[in-house]
Order: C-alpha cells, then sequence, then structure tokens
C-alpha cells in the first residue's frame, strides 16, 4: 500500500500545473553525429573523385556506383541513429500556464 501511494505522489500533479509534457530531442543539425555523417559523405565522394576516371588501363578502382552506395549506407545509419535517438529521449516535467501555447506571463 505504501508503494503505490509514493508511485501515486511522485506522478501527482503539483498546485497550479496544467499539464504533463516532454522535451525533444536537439535539431539534427545541432548535433555531433550529424556533422560527422556530413564529414564522411564528402570524404566517401572526394576518395571517388580524387581516384580519377581509371587513365592508365586499370579501370577505376573506386567508382562512382560504389561511392555512392556508401554514402547510402551512412546516411541509412544516420537515420536509424536519429530514430533510436528520438525514442528513447523523453524527459517528462510538469508545465504551468505559461509553459503552453496561448499561455498567461509570470510577470
Amino acid at each position: 500500500m505504501a508503494l503505490n501511494q509514493q508511485q501515486e505522489r511522485a506522478t501527482a500533479a503539483p498546485a497550479g500545473v496544467f499539464a504533463r509534457l516532454t522535451t525533444e530531442t536537439k535539431q539534427a543539425f545541432k548535433t555531433t553525429e550529424f556533422w560527422a555523417m556530413v564529414a564522411i559523405v564528402v570524404s566517401i565522394l572526394a576518395a571517388s573523385w580524387a581516384v580519377g576516371d581509371g587513365e592508365g588501363g586499370g579501370g577505376d578502382a573506386f567508382p562512382a556506383v560504389r561511392a555512392w552506395l556508401y554514402v547510402s549506407i551512412v546516411a541509412a545509419a544516420y537515420i536509424v541513429s536519429r530514430g533510436l535517438a528520438k525514442a528513447g529521449s523523453r524527459e517528462p516535467y510538469w508545465a504551468d500556464g505559461a509553459d503552453l501555447p496561448g499561455g498567461r506571463n509570470s510577470d
């Protein structure tokens, strides 16, 4: 019985509070992972371009098709990692009237 009362107190809204909201993750361009992905994509494409078009009869060691495949793999991994980050990042907090759209000022 004491455990249920303790849980109830932990989830009960303080006086003057209207809603329980959750935070969101940072915007994608504000994360280190985004800029790392951009750097990797640029590096892959630059490496493919630098190898050249196979002059000298040896053929292309790093063709554009393979470079774009690697870019696709990196982008897909980034998208999955952002989804996982957003799925597990909610931090609940209690909102008073000033936090809600059209809410009152605290002045």
